[in-house]
């Protein structure tokens, strides 16, 4: 076996680890926590289902890239609540530190293959950046609602903390963040999210 492939396959058996990261967020019918590699799926798939709502042409492949590894750095910097924000504060230095050893792993050319698109998805400037992250808002949301605002309930998420957040999903997808009001304002007529 050359090098190459021993750490593209190195890197691939770290990333597994991914599956053992849990989030805030609950599986629909009120399961169990989701994990960060269930999440990036979920949301890849989405992005290819709804790419047509985007509010620019994207090259879906680069967006579903995206939503793929936009995680992977929380093997080594945990999981942050969208709504801790003391653990924000820290959050960008902890997934720098993370990106620099987990991608490091791979051979040079596809290292900084990854962490170009990684750091794409963090600038947010490209279309494909931000109909990424109108996912990243819509996946975690669309549980959320399923499970009647569990996850907001538990942590005592108001309405406004939660619509300041998804209002940055309009940059992705006008058409995505109609969606996004019509569910906030159903949870909050039916007491599951505070105003």
């Amino acid at each position: 076996m050359n090098d190459r492939i021993k750490k593209q396959l190195a890197f691939s058996l770290e990333i597994d680890k991914e599956k053992n990261v849990f989030r805030q967020t609950h599986l629909s019918g009120h399961g169990r926590n989701e994990n960060d590699a269930e999440h990036a799926w979920h949301m890849a798939l989405m992005a290819y289902l709804l790419r047509e709502y985007s509010n620019e042409p994207i090259d879906i492949s680069r967006v579903m890239l995206m939503c793929l590894i936009h995680d992977i750095v929380e093997i080594d910097a945990g999981d942050t609540y969208a709504y801790d924000e003391k653990g924000l504060e820290t959050q960008k230095e902890r997934e720098n530190a993370a990106k620099e050893r987990i991608f490091s792993i791979l051979p040079e050319d596809q290292k900084t293959e990854l962490i170009s698109v990684f750091d794409e998805f963090e600038e947010n400037q490209t279309a494909e950046a931000r109909f990424a992250h109108a996912l990243d808002n819509l996946q975690p949301l669309i549980l959320n609602n399923s499970n009647e605002g569990g996850d907001w309930k538990e942590h005592g998420v108001t309405a406004s903390t939660v619509y300041g957040r998804q209002s940055r999903t309009k940059l992705g997808s006008e058409k995505l963040f109609e969606v996004t009001d019509q569910i906030l304002k159903e949870n909050i007529r039916k007491g599951n999210l505070p105003e």
